[in-house]
């Protein structure tokens, strides 16, 4: 019914749209931007952003409003509905009114890009695009994910785009997950061996026990978690499958390569297998047992205090606690290698990524300029300032320079990168650098491509210069370890022990409200029940907690949304193997290895 509903709100907007947009003018066209002579805009403006993927919500701070406003006169107005509240509340409420925002920034699975195209929501950029160098640039990624509409135009340009092999990791230096320790305490327990899984808790154990206080002295713990990301599963527990290649499809888990396709509630499955893990961790005392009421920001509180010993996310541990400090007392995470695993890391889209794009409101204010601003964000200079919040290097002259042919971080930009509370000059927009980074949280090419303007990958952690400087204490032990890698993501190559996943334009087809409503009752099941088997009292609990969770999910029909699973995780694996195809076929002397 829910689904039903949004359709017949966007079917209202849909005839609302047409009945009015003869009035003032026949043909519905917008007033041509006013420039002066020297191409800049001469009215400023205030552009309403509505973005799906953005954390906060206002008008961008800033250096990169600045930036913004030097080059287009014009203000972003965030609108975030992870701001508020989640869910499709804001998106219903905009899209009744007939104007989600001048600037669109959305997900497009379950046929909401077609949705939206088609209740008239969204601009056709054909026309406005025609001349511009990311239509010149990225013709064959943008055709393709406007296909998902199934009318002429181009109503939206997919994420991501990159001229790399769908086969080569996009995600730089560090993958989607890997085993990442506290590098000291896993050094004080003597280095040892990790051939599976189960292998790796008595080794936490000894962690646990020779690290015993985080830096304010508090209890340490080798694992903590949290519920705020949970979807149809914990994803904790989602994410220790990834350390084996695996990743999710709703109620399925997909290989990488396309080999297994399995339902998360199998006795056998790698979900359960990855339950059973945290429940024999939690039986060994090393799980937090604040786990189940924290939030990710107490968390990260944690992690930044020293208290909790090991992570699956760099973005968890080693952001936060990495500190160029504890680097060189030899104190930070860093990954060790369990022997049987190969972690899951997405392949670059070189059809770009389908599943987000950006579009231009139907009732944008001046859609020329915003179609100047998406030019932009897809050009050298546009990544490196609105892709910083992904890692890549920000402003040149601020953060980054050329010292001959080499690109390098200022002085500035090593104290401020990548997203630290460090006061910005007036000349740049002032503030804090962090509350300055863009908010759009889009990242428009593959970071991991190259940029033009200094001959490196856009993702300054990437450059030769940066990497070059990783000589702390931590650095040279791990690197001795790793057998002189200088990346998780090259050890793991050099291992043969990395799961990429081409990068595919594959969406997810639009389902039945009565899919839905029977996925939204079954997930809520399999998530309590996840938690609840991790803290399970004993191995007799968990398993009847296993099988009760089984039970209760097939009398609520959880068979007819798996079968929908399967089949759209089929497609995805099929989608995967002709992305390699016809990459290959065009570019035939490529070197995925290169």
């Amino acid at each position: 019914m829910k689904k039903k509903t949004i359709s017949l709100f966007l079917c209202i907007v849909l005839l609302v749209s047409t009945v009015f947009s003869g009035c003032g003018n026949s043909e519905g066209k917008k007033e041509p931007s006013k420039k002066n002579e020297d191409g800049t805009y001469s009215e400023f403006i205030s552009v309403d952003v509505f973005d799906a993927l953005a954390n906060y919500e206002g008008v961008q701070p800033g250096w990169f409003q600045k930036v913004v406003k030097d080059k287009f006169n014009m203000e972003l107005n965030i609108i975030a509905p992870n701001v508020s509240g989640g869910g499709d509340t804001l998106f219903q409420t905009r899209s009744a009114a007939g104007n989600l925002g001048d600037l669109i920034i959305s997900g497009t699975d379950n046929g909401r890009f077609k949705n939206m195209a088609d209740a008239g929501l969204l601009a056709d950029m054909t026309e406005l695009l025609k001349d511009k160098d990311v239509l010149k640039n990225y013709k064959d990624a943008i055709d393709k994910t406007n296909k998902l509409v199934g009318k002429s135009g181009i109503w939206g340009i997919p994420s991501e785009i990159s001229v790399q092999s769908p086969e080569v990791s996009s995600e730089g230096i560090e993958p989607m997950v890997a085993p990442y320790v506290r590098w000291d305490s896993y050094k004080a327990a003597g280095y040892p061996e990790v051939k599976t899984l189960d292998d790796w808790i008595p080794v936490m154990k000894k962690m646990q026990e020779n690290t015993p206080k985080s830096d304010s002295g508090k209890k340490t713990y080798a694992i903590s978690l949290f519920k705020d990301w949970d979807g149809n599963m914990m994803v904790n527990a989602k994410n220790i499958a990834s350390l084996y290649g695996y990743n999710e499809l709703e109620f399925v888990l997909s290989k990488a390569d396309g080999s297994d396709i399995q339902d998360i509630t199998t006795d056998d499955g790698e979900y359960v297998k990855a339950l059973r893990f945290l429940f024999k961790a939690n039986q060994a005392g090393l799980v937090d047992p604040e786990s189940t009421t924290q939030n990710y920001d107490i968390l990260s509180n944690k992690y930044r205090d020293g208290q909790v010993l090991t992570s699956l996310w760099g973005f968890q541990g080693q952001s936060v606690y990495n500190t160029t400090e504890h680097k060189k007392k030899g104190v930070g995470f860093m990954p060790m290698f369990i022997e049987d695993s190969a972690p899951y890391s997405s392949g670059c889209y070189s059809e770009g990524n389908g599943k987000t794009i950006i579009a231009i409101g139907s009732q944008a204010k001046d859609p020329e300029r915003l179609a100047d601003f998406i030019d932009w964000l897809y050009s050298p200079e546009g990544m490196e300032t609105s892709g910083q919040a992904g890692g890549a290097a920000g402003p040149k002259g601020l953060t980054w320079e050329m010292e001959g042919d080499q690109a390098v971080i200022t002085e500035f930009g090593e104290k401020a990168l990548p997203n630290n509370d460090v006061q910005v000059s007036d000349e740049w927009g002032g503030g804090s650098w962090k509350d300055g980074v863009s908010a759009l949280n889009f990242k428009a090419l593959c970071l991991a491509d190259i940029d033009t303007n200094n001959n490196e990958p856009y993702m300054q952690t990437m450059w030769s210069s940066v990497l070059a400087k990783n000589t702390t204490k931590l650095d040279k032990d791990w690197q001795n370890y790793a057998g002189g890698a200088q990346t998780t993501i090259g050890f793991l190559d050099e291992k043969n022990a990395l799961s990429v996943a081409p990068g595919t334009s594959f969406v997810a087809p639009e389902e039945s409200s009565d899919i839905t409503t029977l996925r939204n009752q079954c997930k809520a099941v399999i998530v309590d029940s996840s938690w609840k088997m991790v803290f399970a009292k004993d191995e007799a609990e968990f398993n009847s907690l296993l099988k009760e969770m089984q039970d209760t999910v097939k009398g609520l029909g959880y068979k007819d949304v798996l079968k929908v699973d399967m089949k759209n995780a089929q497609d995805e694996a099929n989608a995967r193997i002709q992305v390699v195809k016809d990459y290959n076929e065009k570019h035939p002397n490529s070197d995925k290895d290169k």
